[in-house]
């Protein structure tokens, strides 16, 4: 009677512990595993970046990575999404990642959080504002005081907000990464790490799980690993897995295996063949590690697009499409692939797949083709473009000084002579970031481009106007070069002389769109003839309605534009990024349906930059239900070999 009383007493400390225990999770260096609640735990998670997707889907693309069999997302948090003016914060609509994290789970997906404050990515600037350039010479990622200081007060912003998202607050949050493959930077600033860790911890507590992600190789790991981070490593399918994880046991003798970033594809980049990774080879590298017993994180589970401006770059000067398909097991607009279904099989050989139908893809629709008309040039648009007036200075100034982030500046100067015979005009200085269409007194006369085009030949009288309208393509998201200032960054010569006197616009090109203001009516001035092969950069309008009789309409689609050579365009307002079909890969943009209406038109806006087909054939843009991603130009642009970051340094 004495045992039986015994163990019903014993029983019932049992229960009432496990009912009150607060979550938890934990390293356990004993075990080499997670603990979670006590319980050995692993992951399989999944990369998915809000970012990217617009905010309507978000809840269609986790449910579908639940159903492949995840148990957990991995996200980044881009700093300059986010604060893309000093002070100015945003967290609401597609922005709004508090509202992500809760529908993740809702679905049934934990977290692994990857606020930066650098992200990579093949984001702009790796995610970090570029307003943090205002100081020319600030060493970031580093224990330079400046930028210190705005890391420390951004992360005064978000990680409180993180907080109550922690596992051990009742939210999905079990690991957080601090600052993103350290050890592929030269800094190499052990002061900085251990201020970020100090950072992190003050404001999230001492039971939340920090961890670092590094290439899987000691030259990696010697700077990015630090004491109390624990540290994990990324390589992708092919990449020798018993190899790759003695690296990470250099340093971490103990604790669970964990591949951060196992590459499911790879990146693009405009002028380069579209990456394919092939299913065999990710499911036969994902078994080889989950038969370990590692923790691993497919990146990218979904890409999705890099809408607007906010594609990265990487070194020697080479930008990333728009799209951010990654070849990853969903595409870019959330579609199932072979991949997925491969993946799944290999998971079901380790953990149970929830029961249930999986969604199904988003439908597609081909609307009609939109007829455009020219509207106007953009120096012809000026005065509606640059809301902030013109600036003048001796010598031409950058983005960061106009305080511009993104887009387009026109600069404007004057030829100081008579230019009778073809005259170079140069960047000897290779200044011109990225691209600049030039013109002469109304005339296009040619394209600069960093690291391709430097010189070109002008001619015109003492006295011609010159302009130069300078596109920002992206700026650097990983390696030494993260400082990639846009503009005009070093002084223009004409032959031997510097150009000075320079007058500025910076240009609020979005919000002139969406504000309808280009598509006002009035009389166009009349350009000089062009030139056949260039054009001045002009925008151009259409409209196409949707009939709201149909059921299930609007739909996702894809634009294309045939014989339209590189440019920008927005459909309602939003910017879709950019096309550029004449370089490829990429010749269809993603358009999500959440921007269409059935209940009025829907206007599309071009920004051609080279010569639209208007004047010699059908100037219309096209929609269609199937991407094309992969029509590449020959370009000089050498691909990196996949999987391989160094490679990108």
């Amino acid at each position: 009677m004495f045992l039986l009383r015994a163990a019903g007493i014993l029983l019932l400390l049992l229960c009432a512990h496990s009912l009150g225990a607060p979550p938890s999770f934990s390293v356990d260096y004993q075990n080499d595993c997670f603990r979670k609640d006590g319980e050995q735990f692993r992951y399989i998670s999944g990369s998915i970046h809000y970012s990217r997707i617009p905010r309507v889907y978000w809840k269609d693309r986790l449910l579908k990575m639940y159903m492949a069999g995840l148990n957990a997302i991995q996200t980044y948090i881009p700093w300059n999404y986010h604060e893309e003016s000093p002070g100015q914060y945003n967290f609401s609509g597609d922005r709004d990642v508090e509202y992500f994290l809760k529908l993740a789970q809702d679905v049934g997906l934990l977290v692994i959080l990857r606020p930066g404050p650098y992200i990579c990515a093949e984001w702009d600037m790796g995610g970090l504002p570029a307003w943090l350039l205002h100081k020319k010479d600030i060493v970031l990622r580093s224990s330079d005081p400046d930028y210190i200081a705005a890391v420390d007060k951004w992360m005064g912003k978000l990680l409180p907000m993180m907080k109550p998202y922690l596992y051990q607050n009742g939210g999905p949050i079990i690991t957080v990464q601090v600052e993103n493959e350290y050890g592929s930077y030269f800094a190499c600033d052990y002061n900085y790490m251990r201020h970020l860790s100090k950072l992190f911890r003050s404001h999230l507590g001492e039971e939340v799980v920090l961890f670092t992600t590094d290439g899987a190789g000691l030259g990696y790991l010697k700077c990015g690993s630090i004491q109390s981070l624990y540290a994990t490593v990324d390589f992708g399918p092919g990449a020798n897995v018993t190899a790759a994880f003695e690296a990470q046991r250099h340093a971490e003798r103990h604790g669970p295996l964990v591949n951060s970033e196992f590459y499911t594809g790879w990146l693009d980049h405009w002028g380069s063949r579209h990456s394919v990774v092939s299913s065999a080879t990710v499911a036969k590298t994902l078994n080889k590690m989950l038969v370990l017993g590692a923790n691993v994180n497919l990146y990218m589970f979904i890409g999705g697009t890099n809408f607007g401006y906010w594609n990265g770059a990487n070194a020697p000067y080479g930008p990333q499409p728009t799209s951010y398909d990654y070849d990853a097991p969903l595409t870019e607009a959330g579609d199932f692939t072979e991949k997925y279904f491969a993946i799944r099989e290999v998971i079901k050989m380790y953990r149970k797949i929830p029961e249930g139908p999986i969604p199904p893809t988003t439908p597609k629709y081909a609307y009609s083709a939109v007829k455009m008309k020219k509207l106007q040039t953009v120096s012809d648009a000026l005065e509606k473009l640059s809301f902030s007036g013109p600036v003048k200075s001796m010598y031409p100034q950058t983005f960061v000084e106009l305080r511009q982030a993104f887009g387009y500046v026109l600069y404007r100067t004057k030829l100081p002579v008579n230019c009778s015979t073809p005259t170079p005009l140069s960047s000897p200085l290779n200044g011109v970031h990225d691209r600049a269409y030039v013109s002469v007194d109304g005339v296009a006369v040619g394209i600069l481009e960093r690291n391709k085009v430097i010189t070109i030949n002008v001619t015109g009288k003492a006295g011609s106007q010159v302009d130069l309208l300078v596109e920002n393509m992206g700026r650097i998201n990983y390696g030494k070069d993260n400082n990639d200032f846009k503009g005009l960054v070093s002084n223009l010569n004409l032959g031997k002389d510097t150009l000075k006197g320079w007058t500025m616009y910076s240009l609020s090109i979005d919000e002139a769109v969406s504000q309808g203001l280009l598509w006002e009516t009035k009389p166009a001035p009349t350009n000089p003839p062009q030139p056949a092969a260039l054009s001045l950069p002009a925008f151009y309008g259409g409209s196409f309605v949707i009939p709201d009789g149909i059921p299930d309409l609007p739909q996702d689609t894809y634009i294309k534009l045939p014989k339209w050579r590189k440019g920008q365009v927005w459909i309602n307002g939003f910017n879709l990024g950019r096309y550029w079909p004449t370089r490829g890969p990429q010749v269809t943009l993603f358009v999500p349906a959440s921007i269409l209406s059935t209940a009025a038109p829907n206007n599309v806006t071009v920004l051609e930059l080279e010569g639209a087909p208007c004047s010699s054939g059908p100037c219309t843009v096209e929609f269609t239900t199937t991407p094309i991603l992969n029509a590449t130009v020959q370009s000089d642009y050498k691909q990196p070999r996949m999987f391989t970051k160094v490679d990108l340094l």
